[in-house]
């Protein structure tokens, strides 16, 4: 639709199961979530791997653009393509109000397209919901992260990072404290 002018790179929608879908503006705490978000994963991302944000990935009918998504490569492996299921080994959305499409379709695409591990950074709740084991178009098991959030690469856990380093409201938390 780009390429027929129909559409622009710069029209606000995601194509989400065959659907041209919008996408809602971020407020400050969706922008800051990303950033610490993306922020913290650069800094323990083994070589061979590198954190993008909001950036389209190609799943067979689909083509979100998710918060931070972990992908394998360097940015210049993908010149002539965005990523694919294949490529990546994390995928975060950042949901206020799209908690319940976060939680629904996009959790139902990301498990059908087989991304291994998915967070869901619930800025309404202030929690962080880590979905994994990828099988039937769900993922079957959903953990919530408490103090420490494991990051996993390939099936092993490379790092931890701290929730509260996640999560802005914590962070003005701690610093009125």
């Amino acid at each position: 639709m780009i390429q027929l002018g129909i559409l622009t790179d710069d029209d606000p929608v995601e194509l989400l199961e065959g659907w041209l879908v919008y996408k809602i503006p971020k407020n400050p705490p969706h922008r800051i979530t990303t950033k610490l978000t993306r922020d913290a994963l650069d800094q323990i991302l083994p070589p061979g791997w590198y954190v993008d944000t909001q950036e389209p990935i190609t799943l067979n009918d689909s083509e979100p653009e998710p918060d931070v998504v972990i992908v394998r490569g360097a940015t210049q492996d993908y010149l002539d393509r965005h990523s694919t299921a294949q490529d990546v080994a994390l995928v975060i959305e950042v949901s206020d109000s799209t908690l319940e499409r976060d939680r629904t379709s996009k959790k139902r695409l990301y498990a059908r397209s087989l991304i291994p591990v998915y967070w869901i950074i619930n800025l309404i709740d202030r929690t962080i919901e880590i979905y994994s084991q990828p099988e039937n178009e769900d993922y079957q098991q959903q953990t919530p992260a408490t103090e420490q959030i494991g990051v996993v690469l390939e099936g092993h856990t490379i790092a931890q990072i701290p929730v509260s380093a996640l999560l802005p409201y914590e962070l003005l938390q701690k610093q009125s404290e």
